[in-house]
């Protein structure tokens, strides 16, 4: 037994007259981003609320000792608790969910309770979260987790735990799947390797993870998807930044998985990450194929091999991009890819290059995102070097709008323009369609129907046309019919969901990335003043608070507050406005609970399930005496934590 193993069984033996040590664990709330398929899940997939549970968080648990009770709460799923009965808070994050991630720590410490941060942003970044945490873990998990969890029973946690050496991921365990809601996610998730062998400038992996790629044992996989598989889990996402980083240990891996389908029916439907070489390998190509894998995301980044040499992502230039893509769609295999634009070498010519090569791809998941240099990364350290870094800019999630550097060969406005025009070049109605066009040309049928191709299937065809293809009018009709493949049946169901992510990355584009000109902008100001209008009984009443803060020439951000408890008609009026401000604008709107009247809460709670469809731009203040009795979603809202002073029930 290892040494570590018994000191933990002592510790035990110590403990044993005590409560067990009560943990839980937070994966905090996503903002929306091209990553969250909102639309997809809101209108097609009603019964999912996500696409991936937090794997990290599910394997943390799993390190935990025998006798802690843990609960894990993915707020993308669900509300959080305001007041858990728990000793341990601990909340992970990336970097896009740094800031969610600041105002849960804050809260639950200010609360009295111990609270640890990690996750992927604690591991690159962890000075930013020593003041915000009691104790920070940085890095991976597997052995630096039990020794934090050893010295908190001995009531000595330290203030960090830094893994420093090489994790071996033969000491992973299995996750615990059971504390997920896995009903909730599209699909689940799991992971074989760790690491990436290239070299890429703006990469954080290689950072995190090394470049000498680790990975478990094709059986410790087998024993994750038969937790799966008997929670009836049909999809799954291996989740590895690049599965075939070590070729030899990925065919192992992919011979192991089409036994395992093959004893299983081919029970699964599978996808996952991996470098563009995975075209130059016929063996790894009809191993993915016969092992299930669906789909591939693929790091594309440019179309232009002097970017690709810039940025020393040199795997990318063994043969023509395009041709890689299509020798991967022949072998049944959809490929989804990322793009990034904003390279020293790229110019605004740049955005019509990347254009017309995602157009001849025809590949529909199309990530183009802006570069941002990454903490830790070469990048990073270039222009950091070069004085080219903007101080305090956000730089989490490439698909938002913005830098954080100084572009080389174009002013940033430019760039922003020129981004905004490629996304609604790239989601016209025509452009979805030809993109379907040109991939089923090469697409193969795959080895085996999708499980899912069934009754399911059949619901989501239905949801498409009537919540995405009938409202587009007969000019989306035509477009819609124009790319089915009417004389190969077995392809129906891709382009079907092509056009599902097709519409979700538009409506996202519309809410999101449109220019708020001036036009736009004086259109919310009427609704604006159209609010004004609906509740202008109730504000002369001093029942609500009405007031709008806005820049100039931006989109006005509407607060109400209620300043005592309103009738029914408040509640519907509110609602009606603001459903109109939310879906014909990309205003946001906070609501401040300050009297709250439980016999009633039924016209509340309808004013919300209204607006829920747009609760990313929905944030919702409850002051500190009224949280135990005006119960919010937090996983629908943004819930604001921060105390405001007392307010009353009534």
């Amino acid at each position: 037994m290892h040494s570590d193993d018994v000191r933990m069984d002592e510790d035990h033996a110590v403990r044993a007259d005590r409560r067990p040590v009560r943990l839980l664990l937070i994966n905090p709330r996503f903002s929306e981003s091209f990553w969250t398929f909102r639309w997809v899940l809101d209108e097609i997939m009603p019964g999912k609320r996500a696409m991936n549970p937090p794997l990290g968080l599910a394997t943390l648990a799993a390190l935990c000792p025998s006798g802690w009770e843990v609960t894990l709460v993915d707020e993308n799923v669900e509300s959080v608790p305001l007041l858990p009965e728990t000793d341990i808070v601990g909340i992970c994050g990336m970097a896009v969910q740094f800031g969610r991630q600041s105002e849960l720590l804050a809260y639950y410490r200010a609360k009295g309770y111990f609270t640890v941060a990690g996750g992927s942003y604690a591991s690159l970044c962890p000075e930013k979260l020593e003041a915000l945490a009691d104790t920070v873990v940085s890095g991976e998990a597997e052995y630096v987790w039990p020794r934090f969890c050893r010295d908190f029973e001995a009531g000595a946690p330290q203030p960090l735990y830094a893994e420093k050496g090489v994790v071996s991921l033969e000491d992973s365990p299995t996750p615990r799947f059971d504390l997920l809601r896995l009903d909730r996610y599209h699909s689940a998730a799991v992971q074989f390797s760790r690491g990436c062998p290239y070299r890429c400038e703006f990469c954080d992996i290689i950072e995190m993870f090394g470049r000498k790629p680790r990975f478990k044992q094709p059986e410790q996989i087998g024993r994750e998807l038969d937790v799966l598989r008997a929670h009836g889990i049909r999809r799954v996402f291996f989740v590895d930044d690049n599965l075939i980083g070590n070729k030899a240990a990925a065919k192992a891996l992919l011979r192991y998985l089409i036994d395992y389908q093959r004893r299983h029916r081919w029970y699964f439907s599978l996808g996952t990450e991996a470098s563009i070489n995975l075209a130059q390998d016929a063996e790894l190509l009809t191993l993915f194929r016969e092992a299930g894998f669906e789909w591939v995301f693929i790091g594309i980044e440019s179309p232009d091999a002097d970017t690709l040499r810039e940025t020393q992502k040199v795997q990318n230039l063994r043969e023509d991009l395009l041709d890689s893509v299509r020798r991967i769609y022949a072998n049944g295999i959809d490929v989804l890819a990322g793009f990034i634009v904003g390279f020293d070498n790229d110019t605004l010519d740049t955005f019509e290059r990347q254009r017309r090569f995602v157009m001849a791809s025809g590949i529909q998941t199309a990530m183009v995102g802006l570069l941002k240099a990454l903490p830790r990364t070469q990048l990073w350290r270039r222009l950091e070097a070069e004085g080219r870094l903007v101080p305090d800019v956000d730089a989490s999630d490439n698909c938002k709008l913005g830098t954080n550097f100084v572009p080389k060969r174009m002013s940033e406005a430019e760039m922003l323009t020129a981004y905004r025009r490629l996304y609604s070049q790239l989601h016209e109605d025509r452009a979805i369609a030809d993109r379907i066009r040109a991939k089923l040309a090469f697409l193969s049928s795959p080895a085996r129907p999708s499980p899912y191709y069934g009754r399911d299937g059949v619901l989501m065809l239905w949801r498409l046309l009537r919540r995405g293809i009938l409202p587009g009018g007969p000019p989306r009709w035509a477009q819609f019919a124009r790319s089915l493949p009417w004389t190969a049946p077995g392809k129906v169901a891709q382009a079907v969901e092509d056009w599902m992510v097709g519409l979700s990355m538009r409506a996202y584009a519309e809410r999101h990335l449109h220019a708020e000109d001036q036009k736009r902008v004086a259109h919310a100001g009427r609704l604006r003043e159209a609010i004004d209008r609906a509740l202008a009984r109730y504000r002369a009443e001093g029942t609500v608070s009405v007031w709008t803060e806005s820049l100039a020439g931006r989109m006005p951000q509407l607060h109400i507050a209620l300043n005592d408890w309103p009738d029914r008609r408040f509640f519907q009026r509110a609602a009606r406005q603001c459903e109109r401000l939310l879906r014909r604008t990309s205003s946001t709107v906070t609501l401040r609970i300050e009297v709250f009247r439980a016999a009633e809460r039924r016209h509340l709670d309808r004013m919300l399930r209204r607006l829920c469809r747009y609760g990313d731009r929905v944030s919702i203040v409850v002051h500190e005496r009224l949280r135990g009795l005006v119960d919010i979603d937090s996983s629908r809202f943004h819930l604001v934590l921060a105390q405001p002073p007392e307010g009353r029930a009534v």
